[in-house]
């Protein structure tokens, strides 16, 4: 047995990512800030200006991004996307795509991170809605995430950050089998498949070799309001 993974190498997901140009209260044109619990996330620039506000619990911090620049953080990053000039970016995502598939808190207000349904319908964008109505909804879901992310930078010492991050983990701790079972088929199968392959080379073996296939595929959809802009989302 060789062991086999049918998903983008390594089981990560990938996006195209087009920023929104929507300027927010404070002038700045952006995305959402949000933070994932168990994923890293990677951007590729391959067009326009911009840059990456971070804040961990090591403080704020701002990347510049411009063609050519790969940025990463691993979880527990707030970060917020910002569009200076027609930013885009190719995203790449671990677990196959899990931080676009649930992995993400919004830094909402307080009220809205204990409360799950206020949470819910506070951030979840109607799939059968008008294209003008996705962008009402995400439009309305960025600002109420920058009052909570403006909360979180203004505050003084550690204890706002601790205690977000104790309503994140409360508010996904439902999901956590299904993310077990994204993780399990995805980069844990490629690890595995990886760790066999190199079992039968030692041996002296390769029948992987003679298995190779070669694969392609367009975006599932495109133009999909996400968290940080509009997204073109490719099957995991």
């Amino acid at each position: 047995m060789t062991g086999t993974h049918t998903g983008l190498p390594g089981g990560v997901g990938i996006s195209h990512l087009s920023v929104y140009d929507w300027p927010a209260a404070d002038g700045v044109c952006g995305g959402t800030p949000h933070m994932h619990l168990a994923c890293s996330e990677a951007y590729v620039v391959t067009g326009g200006r911009g840059a990456v506000q971070t804040l961990t619990t090591s403080g704020y911090e701002v990347t510049p991004l411009e063609a050519g620049t790969v940025a990463w953080f691993t979880p527990g990053t707030i970060h917020r996307l910002v569009n200076e000039d027609d930013l885009r970016i190719t995203v790449l995502m671990q677990n196959s795509g899990l931080p676009e598939a649930g992995d993400a808190v919004l830094t909402l207000p307080p009220e809205y991170l204990t409360d799950p349904e206020a949470y819910a319908r506070a951030t979840v964008i109607p799939a059968d809605a008008p294209k003008e109505e996705q962008e009402r909804v995400a439009r309305i879901r960025r600002d109420l995430a920058l009052e909570g992310y403006r909360a979180l930078r203004e505050a003084e010492g550690p204890e706002a950050l601790a205690e977000f991050h104790r309503a994140a983990a409360a508010l996904v701790r439902p999901h956590i089998a299904e993310w077990r079972e994204r993780w399990r088929q995805g980069a844990k199968a490629a690890a595995a498949a990886t760790g066999m392959q190199l079992d039968s080379l030692e041996r002296g073996e390769y029948p992987h070799l003679a298995d190779a296939v070669v694969r392609s595929q367009q975006p599932a959809a495109c133009g999909k309001f996400g968290m940080c802009g509009l997204l073109d989302v490719y099957e995991n």
